[in-house]
């Protein structure tokens, strides 16, 4: 059994804190770790490191690699080596299908191995019950099922697809045990698993046949929905074989399928031509073999503010808090500040999420609508709606602090033992000052080291380098100077992070 944990989405319903170059599913929300690492060690219950394959946009690969790395060493485990980077996003029916062409062509998978499909920005609680369900899910899986899970309404929710329940299934599907416990060879603790997953078979985890799917019902039939009481929330989890879904693809989607009888290079190659679809309109709402398996326990995908104040933490007034905060007379309210100070008065039921650039105002319960305000800066051209004024690199992270006409002023962090590319610049020059750390510098045949309340200059067009030898954070000040200080005034003649120029 593998799972692919899809990760490349932009998660632009979280804006001004979720953007197109620093996603939702990298952010911390109510937690010390990324989704994506809360994620993961979710799923490392249930499979070893090398059978979980993480899928995310080409642009977002640093930051999967450092969430991993920091997985494996905090954990002792061996590095995760399964990542599959798009060219270009595609939606799930192209993602899934290019993974389980990982699956056979990388991994040497069998048709009938169980593949289980997992977001990376979802909140479940307790994860060991999860896991359960997930070997049950297994299971059904492997007799043909393709199997989604379904959550019990708690309202009638319009950001959500919703699944009817039909027939109950048969629950003499095989209940599997871990594939890491298999791997172990340890057989006391796949019949201990067993145990486990039947039993909760029992008691909680009856399965449905599929009905009917509806993507994103109005408010009034979402009500409806949930007065019947046979519809779940679609969480956009899947189990199914390679094989099973393979043939459902060529039934619904045979111009995704002629993919598939291609190698993994030439797909990923290839992968612009993919059409941009969900599996849910290709198959889930087509295909006959479908099965809802309800979770009970605690979810939430975090779809937008309204479901993050859900599940934050409240002070004695109902109010959410994050940052630097002063509030009188105020119910009922989410307030996050990235930097300033924010003060309310006599305020209820509001929304306020402020961070360095850009400023959220809003009512709770509408907060679906934030996507209408990414769409309207995607319009008139704006950076907010793609970028942070902090964008993180694989070497460290820029904060810009000031910019205007021919001139701007940023902070650099640089990770220990981390460098930058060999580069050059044609439009400005550079004024470097350390205020943490020592740098270790290179301006055409000079290397000096540059120590904490020193600096160094960059002229124009020369090649130069910057990195920390240390042990602690290096962090400068720099202050670019010219006719042109776009990013995009970069050439880079090395680089150990493998980046081409831009």
């Amino acid at each position: 059994m593998k799972a692919l944990v899809l990760a490349g989405g932009s998660g632009t319903r979280l804006w001004p804190l979720s953007r197109k170059n620093y996603p939702k599913q990298f952010l911390k929300l109510n937690s010390t770790h990324s989704l994506l690492r809360e994620t993961i060690e979710r799923l490392l219950q249930v499979f070893a490191p090398e059978d979980i394959i993480v899928m995310t946009n080409k642009e977002y690969k640093f930051h999967v690699i450092s969430d991993l790395n920091s997985i494996a060493e905090d954990r002792n485990l061996p590095p995760f080596s399964n990542i599959i980077l798009e060219p270009v996003g595609r939606n799930t029916a192209p993602a899934i299908a290019l993974g389980m062409k990982y699956c056979t062509g990388k991994l040497k998978c069998k048709k009938n191995e169980v593949v289980f499909i997992c977001p990376s920005d979802h909140i479940i609680k307790p994860a060991e019950r999860f896991a359960e369900y997930i070997r049950l899910a297994g299971g059904i899986a492997g007799k043909g099922s393709i199997v989604t899970f379904g959550i019990k309404p708690t309202r009638p929710e319009t950001g959500y697809g919703y699944i009817k329940a039909g027939k109950p299934a048969s629950l003499q599907a095989r209940k599997p045990a871990s594939y890491q416990a298999e791997k172990l060879g340890s057989l006391q603790a796949c019949k201990r698993e067993s145990r486990q997953a039947i039993k909760l078979a029992s008691q909680h985890a009856e399965y449905f046949k599929v009905e009917q799917f509806t993507e994103k019902p109005d408010a009034e039939t979402a009500q409806q929905y949930v007065s019947e009481g046979t519809y779940f929330w679609n969480s956009g989890m899947f189990a199914f074989s390679i094989g099973t879904m393979t043939d459902e693809l060529r039934k619904y989607a045979p111009d995704i399928t002629n993919m598939l009888d291609l190698s993994y290079d030439r797909m990923i190659a290839d992968f612009r031509q993919m059409p941009d679809i969900s599996i849910d309109y290709t198959v889930a709402e087509k295909s006959s073999k479908m099965a809802v398996l309800p979770l009970d326990l605690y979810w939430n995908d975090i779809g937008s503010w309204d479901s993050l104040f859900d599940v934050a933490d409240k002070d004695e007034k109902g109010n959410v808090r994050m940052g630097d905060t002063l509030t009188i007379d105020t119910k009922d309210t989410l307030i996050i500040s990235d930097k300033r100070l924010i003060s309310t008065i006599g305020i209820e039921g509001c929304l306020v999420i402020d961070t360095g650039d850009a400023l959220l105002i809003a009512k709770k319960g509408e907060t679906q609508k934030v996507r209408k305000i990414v769409e309207r800066l995607k319009k008139d051209k704006r950076k907010e709606a793609d970028e942070h004024l902090t964008t993180y690199r694989p070497w460290g992270s820029y904060t810009i602090l000031e910019e205007g006409p021919r001139y701007k002023i940023k902070r650099i962090v640089v990770n220990p033992g981390a460098r930058l590319s060999l580069q050059m610049h044609y439009h400005r020059s550079e004024h470097w000052v350390v205020v943490r750390g020592a740098a270790e510098v290179q301006i055409g045949e000079l290397e000096k080291n540059v120590h904490e309340n020193e600096s160094v200059y960059v002229p124009k067009s020369s090649l130069h380098r910057l990195a920390n030898p240390g042990k602690v954070p290096l962090e400068i000040i720099e202050v670019q100077n010219g006719e042109y200080v776009g990013e995009d005034d970069i050439v880079r003649v090395d680089d150990v992070y493998g980046r081409k120029e831009k």
